[in-house]
């Protein structure tokens, strides 16, 4: 009995996942990873790159703080772009300029500029990311809607998404670790550059770009105004501060990784180790469809947040290769899950008119707390060693599963359907 549950468990999952690619087409989801490789390139080599060239990690740390930092600063006026004109234009433009801002930032880099200047061509690099990842999902879940989907297939999308963030930051650290023991980690900079102009123009000229800029068309002109847009409610603010410390964690373990590799004498192991543990979150990715629907949005953030917290306290005694591979491993299972429900609960309360934004802010949250901890991490790590970055990372953790375990609740704004139970979304502890 047991055994025929699980069949039909998987095989519901494998039809889910097949009635989203049918709905969308196989191509699109082909070319939103490719495009979104390169983030992960730039965002992880940055810290390669730049301690290759000015041999130390602390700058390193803060290029690549500088680099978040832009994205963090403009993704979520792209995302507003994007809602308001349509993909197709916003995401071409951004694209184009995207990767010719990479090719200057890695000559800089390789010309060995004083800090200063690599900053900012750190933050140029940053502020013109076309955001495909938060695009794609705000893009195909009103696809999936608008053609009969209901909330399972919507998760099925986040956690498809999800799990082409996770492959891509498995992808793109290994090939940048590749490059650098190969040769440079500038090899790898110059692909990203490629896949960039030419992924990021496909999938603004794809058939499901139109069907976005429709959307955006039927906007009524009252709405686009930046005073009547409708507003927010608290639920979102609150997942956007739970991703936050999610990205602190992140920030954390990369700066712990790049630390103990280079005490250890393997540097060029860091990208390797970085991808281990983004296979395990893939993995853990993709299963995240079959879970019930009677777990709930909320008790999911709670569990996975809880999970990291734990899984997140061994890195701090990791003295080894073998044991960081071990204990990252184990440690990638809880990252999907904390971005698939950061964007999931993000897409159940945002109102539709403001769905790209909403995207784009969740994914500037996320990655707004790595830049500032790349920064921070690194030179704690070079003050006091790796474990001293995992440290923070382990505590940062810890705030976002308070911020879960503390949050109640609330009715969504939309996407219920006449006799359908509510789904959870998060508000403020004093809700």
């Amino acid at each position: 009995m047991a055994h025929s549950t699980r069949d039909r468990t998987r095989d519901s999952t494998r039809d889910a996942y097949r009635t989203v690619i049918g709905m969308t087409g196989p191509l699109l989801p082909v070319i939103s990873f490719f495009g979104r490789l390169p983030v992960a390139m730039i965002q992880f080599g940055s810290v390669l790159l730049v301690t290759e060239t000015s041999g130390s990690l602390a700058t390193g740390g803060v290029v690549a703080c500088a680099l978040a930092l832009g994205q963090v600063t403009l993704g979520p006026y792209v995302g507003r772009l994007a809602d308001r004109h349509g993909q197709r234009a916003v995401v071409l433009a951004f694209s184009l300029v995207n990767a010719v801002a990479i090719a200057v930032y890695t000559a800089g880099a390789v010309a060995d500029l004083p800090t200063p200047a690599l900053v900012a061509l750190g933050l140029l690099a940053g502020a013109t990311i076309p955001g495909i990842g938060p695009l794609a999902r705000a893009r195909v879940v009103p696809l999936i809607r608008a053609k009969g989907g209901d909330d399972r297939l919507a998760n099925t999308v986040l956690s498809l998404e999800s799990t082409m963030d996770e492959l891509s930051f498995v992808l793109g650290p290994a090939l940048v670790g590749l490059a650098a023991v190969a040769g440079h980690p500038a090899y790898a900079f110059g692909m990203a550059a490629l896949l960039v102009a030419g992924c990021g123009t496909a999938f603004a000229l794809h058939p499901t770009g139109r069907t976005a800029r429709r959307g955006a068309a039927r906007e009524p002109a009252r709405a686009r105004g930046a005073a009547v847009r409708p507003r927010l409610p608290r639920s979102v603010y609150v997942v956007r501060l739970g991703l936050v410390f999610l990205g602190v964690l992140l920030g954390a373990c990369g700066a712990g990784i790049t630390a103990l590799t280079q005490e250890l004498g393997q540097p060029g192991q860091a990208g390797l180790v970085y991808a281990a543990m983004g296979v395990m979150s893939a993995v853990v990715g993709l299963s995240m469809a079959a879970l019930p629907e009677r777990f709930g949005l909320l008790a999911r953030w709670r569990a996975a947040t809880a999970a990291a917290a734990l899984l997140s306290l061994p890195l701090v005694w990791t003295d080894s290769l073998a044991g960081l591979y071990a204990v990252v491993t184990l440690f990638g299972a809880v990252y999907a899950p904390n971005l698939i429900m950061g964007f999931a609960l993000t897409e159940r309360a945002v109102p539709q008119e403001r769905l790209a934004e909403g995207m784009t802010f969740a994914a500037s949250a996320f990655v707004g707390g790595q830049a500032v901890t790349l920064a921070v991490a690194g030179r704690l790590a070079e003050a006091h060693g790796a474990g001293a970055a995992f440290a923070l990372g382990s505590c940062a953790a810890a705030v976002a599963f308070g911020i879960a375990l503390v949050a109640r609740p609330a009715r969504p704004a939309r996407h219920e359907k006449p006799g359908e139970a509510p789904e959870e979304a998060p508000t403020g502890a004093a809700a």
